[in-house]
């Protein structure tokens, strides 16, 4: 296993269907994985999928140590059924100075406990679909949103029938400060279109900015 600190080097931990997914995803371009459940099922449904799979305690301290947990820079905690052994196991990777530790929680509550245990960052992958889906369905026009920072967004929306033929310099986007990365017309891909470019029926457009202001523009779109 790995010994350099190489960046494209990974353990996760905790292999259903989130963690798999991951790991399989990352071996599939090109990463090295280290594959750990407490589940020998588990772990023999991916072993021969990824660089190589441990059946271990990931709470244990010192299994973790037996497979050189420490030469990763980054660790994902997949464990989603059971909170106990997620956190656990994010204190000991804390405590053994895993530089990089990314959890998957699933509400907010269990968000915001491991990150003051230590973890980097925090990923809720049920949480974050449901809200994604609930935005699409009541935002007329939204077919996806990327969140930025507190109230920032990147939105994939169809493009509103107001600005439609209409410079986008002199659109309602541009009062709004909404800026247009790029449009997708058909199979073409236009990156960071001019001022002057003017939107057709169907296009989608990539645009940047306040999610209540992207909300104005798609109302009644």
């Amino acid at each position: 296993m790995p010994r350099n600190n190489h960046t494209n080097e990974f353990a996760v931990i905790g292999l259903g269907r989130f963690g798999s997914s991951l790991a399989r995803t990352l071996v599939n371009r090109g990463a090295t994985v280290l594959g750990i459940d407490r589940s020998p099922e588990l772990v023999q449904q991916i072993a021969d999928e990824i660089t190589q799979a441990a059946v271990l305690d990931s709470t244990n301290e010192a299994a973790l140590r037996e497979v050189d947990i420490t030469s990763f820079k980054t660790v994902i905690v997949a464990i989603g059924s059971n909170f106990e052994a997620n956190l656990l196991t994010t204190v000991a990777l804390r405590e053994m100075g895993i530089p990089n530790i990314i959890c998957k929680a699933l509400n907010l509550r269990q968000r915001d406990i491991l990150l003051k245990v230590g973890a980097n960052r925090v990923v809720l992958p049920e949480y974050e679909a449901g809200h994604r889906l609930a935005l699409e369905l009541t935002i007329p026009g939204m077919l996806g949103q990327i969140e930025l920072g507190p109230g920032y967004v990147i939105s994939e929306i169809k493009a509103p029938e107001r600005v439609i033929g209409v410079m986008l310099g002199r659109s309602e986007l541009h009062r709004l400060n909404l800026n247009v990365l790029a449009v997708k017309r058909g199979d073409r891909l236009i990156v960071s279109p001019a001022q002057d470019f003017m939107p057709q029926p169907e296009d989608v457009l990539v645009v940047i900015g306040k999610s209540t202001d992207i909300e104005r523009c798609t109302e009644g779109a």
